[in-house]
Formats: structure tokens, sequence, C-alpha cells
């Protein structure tokens, strides 16, 4: 049991991680983009990913384990939305809107494997679907967005 429940808040400290850094991600496109519309998606979406976070703290202490203090140290994760910080630079909306797809599915995936992995308790799993079907939403809207803004 003790393995058990390491092995799945470090499962959960992943995610955790990466709902850091795409509230970050998100906080920052919101600050880069002139359109209103998206400026709006961009601050509610780092918001969601902010909520989700602390679902995700206190699932991990449900599992009597300490949650990541935020700040991601895992190179792997980090590079999904560190390449917006590139987008930024050339201030275009539709290469913005590119990134945060790709730093989507690469969520998506990586919850999936989560969620299809592991033998993970209902709370946990309503918890982690919740999630990744608001994730695929956000993906799907950034989609719809790029023709707006192209």
């Amino acid at each position: 049991m003790m393995k058990y429940t390491e092995e799945m808040s470090n499962k959960l400290n992943e995610l955790l991680e990466k709902n850091y850094d795409a509230e970050k991600g998100y906080k920052k496109a919101a600050e880069n983009v002139e359109n209103t519309k998206l400026k709006q998606f961009f601050n509610e979406q780092s918001e969601q990913r902010n909520s989700f976070g602390h679902e995700l703290k206190s699932e991990i202490k449900n599992y009597g384990e300490e949650p990541d203090k935020g700040g991601s140290t895992k190179g792997a994760l980090h590079r999904t939305w560190m390449d917006i910080e590139s987008a930024f630079s050339s201030n275009n909306e539709e290469t913005i809107l590119e990134e945060v797809q790709r730093g989507e599915k690469a969520a998506i995936e990586e919850y999936n494997e989560v969620i299809n992995d592991t033998t993970l308790p209902p709370t946990t799993q309503q918890i982690l679907t919740k999630h990744r079907d608001n994730i695929q939403n956000a993906w799907q809207s950034a989609k719809n967005f790029e023709n707006v803004v192209s």
C-alpha cells in the first residue's frame, strides 16, 4: 500500500507540475495578445489550471504525501510550455495558439496515461477525467480561435 500511494502521488505531482506550467503559460499568453476574446480565453484557462492544481494538491494530501510546491524542475515537462517564449517574442497570435495547442495535446496525453495506466480510486479517476475533458475543450477552442485570428 505504501509503495502504491507514493507512486500515485508521484504521478499526480507530475500532472500538478504540468498545470503549474500551463497556468503560467496561459497567463503569459494573455499578456501577449491584443484580441480581447483571446485574452479572456487565456485568462480563464489560467484560472482553471490554478483550480486544477488545488484539486490535485488535495488528492495528493489524501494519499498522505506532499504536493510539489511549483516551478517545474523536470526539464521534459517544462519544455512543452517553454517554446511559447519564442512565440511571444514574435507576438503573433496564431503562433501563440499553435504553441498552446501543442502544450495541451501533451497534457491530454499525460492525463490519459495516468487515467488508463493505473488502478485509480474512483474519486481520483473522476477528478482526472474532468481535468482531461476540460483541457480537451481548451485545445479545441484554441483550434477554433486559430481560424478567427489567421
